[in-house]
């Protein structure tokens, strides 16, 4: 095996052959053009035609690509573990199985690297709803503001807003040296780590440009909204307070982490599960509040939940902390007046047919 790889590719797969999912993301970084780069797909116990498709690339594309198989699902975590556990390249990228990626992604991140000697260096991507597609929503992932040489500035910013890991490439030494590892059997893996690379990077870099596209499926697992679902977000919470604890993040950026842990616990996992759910549990509600009082009990002395928790959601986070069954019933007449009324907006609006 070629032992100078410059880039090893993790992509997690779990039943992707539907619609040319997994042969679009293959396809996307089989034509990359960095030449000493490894592709580590790792089938995390698919049922359906995912390893055998994997396992026919392999043997056509050799040690470009290496296929791993999971005896048991691991889920995402598990996967990127095990495509950590085997990569022998100088830097490290993940991609979700269902996305792809420009062509030059990859050389123009690794040349940004060596141009500037970053340890972490990330590009926007862009939000599509079509499987190949080109077009849609560009979202810039990370800011100038959070790149250079890494001081207490920059990591307070990027403990504030990480950015998504599959659009960054990262040196393998910050996995090895710094024992980096995602939880297992659990959704929302990178809520609990993606941070810590970053933390432990000397300098940070971004290409400006949209190279990783983002496939939007409504069957995919970041789009669903499950009470399981949303317990795994607050394990993952759990482990990422944990992490910083240990490691001495915590003691030294104590606003900046427990900011993001009332972050996710409103607005990416009440918030969320209460606009998706016809029928919310009160029973996960009371959790859920239970939770966040331990893992964050003086969130309103929190500077940063002061600036960027806007009037409306900080009343109802009070009285969710003050009652659930009044927050509860509260919000669902709320948003039901709104919806009431955001269906007479579009009644209204509508053009009179020609007789």
């Amino acid at each position: 095996m070629n032992l100078n790889i410059k880039l090893s590719v993790i992509v997690p797969v779990y039943n992707m052959m539907a619609g040319g999912k997994l042969k679009n993301c293959l396809d996307s970084l089989l034509g990359q053009d960095v030449q000493d780069m490894e592709i580590i797909a790792v089938d995390d116990s698919s049922t359906d035609d995912s390893l055998a498709f994997l396992e026919s690339c392999s043997e056509k594309y050799g040690e470009r690509l290496v296929t791993i198989a999971s005896p048991v699902n691991r889920r995402q975590g598990g996967a990127k573990n095990l495509g950590l556990q085997r990569a022998r390249g100088e830097w490290i990228g993940f991609i979700d199985s269902d996305d792809w990626v420009a062509a030059d992604m990859f050389s123009r991140l690794l040349k940004k690297a060596e141009e500037t000697g970053a340890d972490v260096v990330g590009c926007d991507y862009l939000l599509t709803d079509e499987i190949g597609g080109k077009t849609g929503t560009v979202v810039e992932n990370n800011t100038d503001e959070q790149t250079g040489s890494l001081g207490d500035a920059q990591y307070r910013k990027l403990l504030l807003k990480p950015g998504s890991m599959v659009v960054k490439i990262y040196r393998r030494e910050l996995f090895e040296k710094w024992n980096l590892r995602f939880p297992e059997s659990m959704f929302y893996e990178d809520n609990a780590i993606s941070v810590l690379p970053l933390l432990y990077a000397s300098r940070f870099e971004r290409v400006p440009e949209p190279l990783y596209f983002y496939y939007q499926d409504p069957c995919s697992t970041v789009h669903t909204v499950s009470i399981p679902r949303c317990e795994d977000r607050m394990k993952a919470m759990e482990i990422y307070k944990k992490e910083c604890m240990e490691r001495g993040f915590l003691e030294k950026y104590p606003e900046e982490i427990l900011y993001k842990i009332i972050e996710l616990g409103y607005k990416t996992t009440l918030f969320s599960y209460l606009q998706a759910t016809a029928f919310p549990s009160l029973a996960f509600v009371y959790r859920l509040r239970r939770f966040l009082l331990t893992q964050a009990p003086d969130y309103e002395d929190n500077p940063y939940y002061r600036q960027y928790t806007d009037g409306e959601s900080r009343k109802l986070i009070a009285l969710h902390m003050k009652s659930p069954v009044l927050f509860l019933l509260y919000y669902r007449l709320l948003h039901g007046y709104r919806r009431l009324r955001y269906g007479r907006d579009r009644k209204s609006k509508k053009t009179p047919q020609a007789k």
